[in-house]
Formats: C-alpha cells, structure tokens, sequence
C-alpha cells in the first residue's frame, strides 16, 4: 500500500514508527478541509507583497554541465515600510519552508507589524522544489520523476539558493551596505539559524521560532515529541488524558468484530467503508496538530481552531452528554480539529489532495531530515511503541530507491555538541520555543552566549510569536515579541556602529 505523507512547518514531519497499527502511516494532512489564513484578499487588495523571481543556479556545489541549468525561484517583496538604500535601511528576509511561499508569507504577521518600526524591507524566499519554484523546467512532475531530479532538493542547496538570491537582490538595489536580518518558522526556523552560521557575511542575525535543531537520532529522545503532545491533553484533564489513552484499544476491538467497521465508519461520520488504519491516523494528526498550534487565540494556519483548541477538545471528550460513549467523545474532539464550522457531513479519510505542495517533504525526510518522533512510553496517549530507523530506511527504500543520511545533519551543522560549539563561534540567533509544542523538546531551551539567546515561553505552542497579533493576545506573549523586537534592535544598532568604524 502506498504511504502518502504530508508535512508542514513542520513540519511537519514524519511520525514514521512500529508495532501498532496507528504508525503505519504518518499523520496524513487533512488537506480537504484545509484553508489557509483568509488573507488572499487582503494580500491582493492591499497588497501585501509583490511576486517576483529570480533565475537561480540547480547545484551550487557542482561543475558539471547539469549544475549550470536554472530556474525561476519565487520570492515575494514589500518595499511600502523600507527606509531605502540611501539610509542603509534593514532588509528582513524569511527563509521559505516546505511549502507555497505565500502561504507562510501570508501566516507571519510579525514581520509585517515590526516593518514600519524598523523601516525594513521584507522579502519572503520561496523554498526550491516547492510552490513555483520548481525546477527542471517548472515541470513539477518532471522535478519529482525519481532521484535522480530530486537530488537537488536538499537544505544546504536552499541555503545557497538565498545566499545567492539576497546578495543579488542588494546588488540590484544599491542596497549592499543594508542590514539583512532572516527569519523562520519551524523547517523555515531551521534554516535561519543554519543560515546564520553558514552565512554570517550575509545575515547579521536570525530569528529561528520552533526550529528543532535538535531533533535528530542519537541527539534528542524519539520519545520526546508524543510525551510532550502528552502532556499537553494531560495537562487539561486527566479524564480526557485517560480516554484518549483507552481509546485505541477499544477501536482495534471494535474493527475486528462483525460489523465494527460499519460502526466506526458512523460513528466518526466517515464518508467511505473504514479502513482502519486511516482512521487512527486521521485521530492522530487532529491530536498532534492541535497541540501543535494550541495558541491562545482563534485561528485558521491549519484547519479553523479556536483559541486554547486542547482545551476545547478535552471539554468535548469531558462532555457528560456523551456518557461513556468513547467514540462520541472522540468524535467530539476531532470536530474541533475538522470541523469547526459545523459544516462538513463526513469525512474522506483517503483525500490526498496537497493544495499547498507540500509533498516534497517526504523526500527530504528520506535523505537528510531524519528526525525521529514516533516513540511512545506507557505513558503516552497514543500505543506504547519504540522508534526504528529501520522502519524509516525501509520505506526509503521503496519509495525512492535510497538510503537515508540520518548523521549528515548534524555532521553539516552540529548537534550533539552544539551548546559548545556555537559559544565559541556563533553569534546573533534567538532562538524561540513553547513548551506546549511537541517539536520544543529538539530546540534550543537555554542561552548559549550573551548573543546566542534562547527565549522560552511555558504556554506557547510552534511559532506563535511569528503570528500576527491580537488585541486578546495574553501578556506573555507580549512580552515575547518585545524581547524579539529589541535584541534585534541592538543587533542593528551594533551593525551600524561597527560600520563607522569599518567602512567597506
């Protein structure tokens, strides 16, 4: 059976694990019901930013007759807040994630809010292999053929791609002397930081939210990221920690009985016969991607949540209404996830539609981004499991005819020892992580120099300071986006100085 994954900021990636039934599949992304934050509009009406595109290089680190063929690479631009050339006005540039560039451009109010006050140009650089970037003629299906043409995916080739593209963008703005300061969320969050260490020429700081850096085998736990969307459901009610936990035993019993499948299918409203292996998949995903964004207001980057949407699907599962019906409890709490709107009659659990092309992820994590995420304790509220690399490199190699790199990561760009080492080189990087988000166990939780700064907030959930602000916005994180806000100051102001004292 083909497995068909789907990531964001990732994330979102692959909870590939064993044992049980649930982790034969990934979460699937639930992309029917998907849409992104209603801001297509307003990009248009207001307009947001301008598309352009840039002829980029395919290989960077090749001479080959191949590595000299281009291809257009998207980039989005806003000049309405820049203080211009003349000034030597910053240039904020965000590192494009594993998907459409004007979707994440479009969910990263922070940038836009903080323009005016920097009088910065923003720039949005769509990822290589996704949205319109895409290589091999813009052909996506001639770029995805096999290896061969997705070789080239690859983050350090991302990287170079906007190195190459910023310094190019400058040039042709008369703009060399201007600060460039990057940004990211989550996948986009890592490259930032990467971006920084490898192009400190380049960038003078970066902005790294809820990139797990951390992340890979032998560094950070295969049991961290379940035990933290654990306790994020735990920590709500332990009676909805409870039934969750129960919940996956009783929906094996229920499939092998006569007639179960048919019971399932009504009671979580699905649309075609159950299979049930997409079934606990379809659970998983609304409970992984729920804690993901557990953020304190409404909003609608994946699926239309409320605020505090843990909370809400605890309060449904806690419903006295439902009794001890566990799947109308769980029906209940997987509304809140896919149907917010009350609007959907069923649900298609084999929908593999992709409206933000986001498939080239699971060649990315086939090769380099091998980051394991897919144990669970006793403790867990999904079935107890363990992690393999065997299971991943398995797939791997049936998908594409590959073996996966799971050390080259942290060979290209550090990990195990990365406190030490980025104390004696390493400079202007904030690192931001919530505690509510699974993906916070592979970040960086503690300060690393007085320059290298890790800024931790126990209710924030992945990326919530890149979002755009709310009047209902707790005091927390407030106080988040104003310490973003002047260490980057102080970034650029030191900038400034030193040019005084070394002119170019």
């Amino acid at each position: 059976m083909a497995i068909v994954f789907a990531f964001l900021w990732f994330s979102f990636f692959t909870l590939l694990s064993c044992s049980v039934s649930i982790a034969k599949i990934g979460p699937a992304f639930p992309s029917s019901l998907i849409r992104p934050e209603q801001l297509s509009q307003l990009a248009t009406k207001n307009q947001l930013y301008q598309t352009k595109y840039f002829t980029q290089i395919l290989d960077h680190f090749n001479f080959n007759p191949q590595s000299y063929h281009t291809f257009q690479q998207r980039y989005l631009i806003n000049d309405s807040y820049w203080g211009g050339a003349h000034k030597n006005a910053p240039i904020f540039v965000y590192t494009g994630n594993e998907g459409d560039i004007e979707w994440f451009a479009q969910n990263t109010g922070f940038l836009f809010e903080t323009a005016p006050d920097f009088k910065a140009l923003l720039v949005f650089i769509e990822h290589r292999f996704y949205g319109k970037s895409m290589p091999f003629g813009g052909n996506k299906d001639i770029a995805y053929t096999n290896a061969s043409t997705l070789g080239y995916l690859s983050s350090t080739q991302a990287l170079a791609d906007y190195a190459t593209l910023i310094t190019d963008l400058k040039k042709n703005l008369t703009a060399t002397e201007s600060p460039v300061i990057v940004f990211g969320g989550s996948y986009g969050g890592m490259l930032a930081a990467w971006f920084r260490l490898k192009y400190p020429h380049i960038t003078i700081g970066a902005l790294a939210s809820s990139s797990p850096i951390l992340h890979f085998l032998n560094v950070t736990s295969p049991y961290s990221f379940n035990n933290i969307v654990s306790h994020d459901f735990r920590s709500e009610s332990e009676s909805c920690y409870k039934v969750i936990k129960g919940s996956w035993q009783q929906i094996e019993d229920r499939a092998n009985q006569q007639g179960g499948l048919d019971v399932l299918r009504k009671s979580f409203r699905i649309c075609k016969k159950v299979d049930i292996v997409y079934l606990e998949s379809w659970l998983l995903t609304a409970l992984t991607y729920t804690a993901m964004t557990d953020y304190p207001t409404p909003s609608n980057f994946l699926n239309p949540l409320p605020a505090y949407p843990v909370k809400q699907m605890c309060k449904a599962i806690d419903d006295p209404s439902t009794g001890n019906d566990t799947f109308a409890k769980l029906y209940g709490a997987a509304n809140i996830y896919y149907n917010s709107s009350g609007s959907a009659t069923c649900f298609d659990l084999e929908d593999n539609s992709d409206p933000h092309g986001l498939s080239g992820w699971s060649w990315q994590a086939c090769t380099e981004m091998i980051m394991p995420t897919g144990g669970n304790t006793e403790e867990s509220i999904f079935p107890a499991s363990e992690w393999l690399y065997e299971n991943r490199a398995s797939y791997c190699k049936n998908m594409f005819e590959i073996e996966p790199r799971p050390n080259w990561i942290t060979t290209e760009f550090g990990g195990k020892d990365i406190y030490r080492a980025l104390k004696r080189f390493g400079s202007n990087i904030i690192f931001f992580n919530g505690l509510r988000d699974p993906w916070s166990g592979g970040g960086v939780l503690k300060n690393i120099s007085k320059s290298i700064v890790a800024i931790v907030a126990n209710e924030g959930a992945h990326h919530v300071d890149l979002r755009f602000s709310s009047k209902e916005d707790p005091e927390w994180l407030k106080d988040v986006r104003k310490q973003e806000v002047n260490i980057i100051k102080t970034w650029i102001s030191q900038y400034y100085s030193d040019s005084e004292y070394f002119p170019s």
